[in-house]
């Protein structure tokens, strides 16, 4: 499994991530465990995992994805092989239950970071990622930004200092984002390079056939600041299978399920999709691993976050590494990309 390296840090990660906010919702504890002992086995040594997860968010699974990964990192003795990737929530999303409604100031960020040690039975977190902004900004799928000179939201520079507490205690080893914009970034850079802060090591944004926005403005600073991208939903909750067209609703699929995972049902995301899924099989290719591919060869992307909540699934998705896409392909790609530019944001 090719690996790449994790910022400006001594860590290296394998090109292909397992994510986990299915463990607790769609998946039980015991194929949590499956999932992790054939990931392992491939050779994968990068778990990302969120204090709010599993997704969709509720009251009563809240924090079960890191139990799971605790208890099998307890069983199994693999902590020192492996790097562990947690969030810290931001506010909104309805999660209410969750210390009262969550914020990025620093007390909430130490309660979350101690939670999840306890959950995932560690004594440090290998990345400690913020999940998403303390302020109001176009994440989760809003292109457009409207600024409201008048919103409270906690200074970026608390934040960023209450992380610095955390690595000086030893509780965390390095910082990442998720779902942040090129100002709030830079930001967390130029705070880390005055203040002697944590660097950002990472960003974990979305990025697929279906959105690739993080190319505009993201994909640089990724590249100069060596703060590569962690991508998730490379697959577009499961769009970029195919498994979606021609008013097709898989039972126990994620978006059959769960209303809320709309982001690519669009019409146009539905005409993109069957693009891509057409070239991918005039090439020989399954749709699955002809998207995941081409997520994994982007030069900005650290790693690839894979989910699955089947075994063949994961051993597929996992089968994307092996997979080399042409120079023709890739021309054919940036054709359709051409003509279904960002079609979901």
């Amino acid at each position: 499994m090719q690996t790449r390296k994790l910022g400006k840090t001594d860590i290296d990660v394998t090109l292909i991530c397992l994510g986990t906010m299915t463990w607790g919702e769609q998946n039980t504890e015991q194929e949590a465990f499956e999932q992790l002992d054939y990931a392992v086995a491939e050779g994968i040594n990068f778990i990302d995992a969120a204090e709010m997860y599993p997704v969709p968010p509720r009251a009563g699974t809240q924090g079960l994805t890191e139990t799971y990964l605790g208890n099998w990192l307890a069983r199994r003795g693999r902590r020192d092989d492996l790097v562990i990737a947690s969030k810290v929530a931001g506010p909104g999303n309805g999660l209410t239950y969750l210390r009262n409604g969550p914020r990025l100031t620093r007390n909430h960020i130490i309660e979350a970071c101690d939670a999840s040690l306890k959950r995932l039975q560690t004594d440090y977190i290998d990345l400690y990622q913020v999940h998403w902004p303390d302020r109001s900004t176009n994440f989760f799928g809003r292109l457009g930004y409207e600024h409201n000179p008048d919103e409270q939201f906690t200074p970026i520079e608390e934040t960023l200092e209450a992380l610095d507490e955390l690595v000086k205690a030893g509780k965390i080893r390095h910082v990442g984002l998720s779902n942040e914009t090129p100002w709030g970034t830079m930001e967390y850079l130029r705070l880390a390079r005055e203040r002697g802060w944590p660097r950002v090591a990472s960003i974990q944004n979305p990025y697929n056939l279906l959105n690739r926005s993080f190319e505009v403005g993201m994909a640089e600073i990724a590249h100069r600041e060596q703060a590569g991208l962690l991508a998730y939903s490379p697959l577009a909750f499961g769009m970029l299978s195919g498994k979606y067209l021609g008013g097709k609703w898989p039972e126990k699929a994620r978006m059959t399920l769960y209303e809320r995972f709309s982001r690519y049902t669009s019409d146009r995301g539905m005409e993109a999709t069957r693009a891509y899924v057409e070239l991918a099989r005039q090439h020989g290719l399954s749709p699955v691993q002809m998207a995941l591919a081409y997520v994994s060869s982007r030069s900005f992307v650290t790693s690839n976050i894979i989910g699955a909540t089947s075994m063949e699934q994961l051993r597929e998705n996992i089968g994307s590494t092996r997979i080399t896409l042409s120079s023709e392909l890739q021309e054919a790609i940036e054709a359709i990309h051409q003509e279904f530019t960002y079609p979901c944001p």
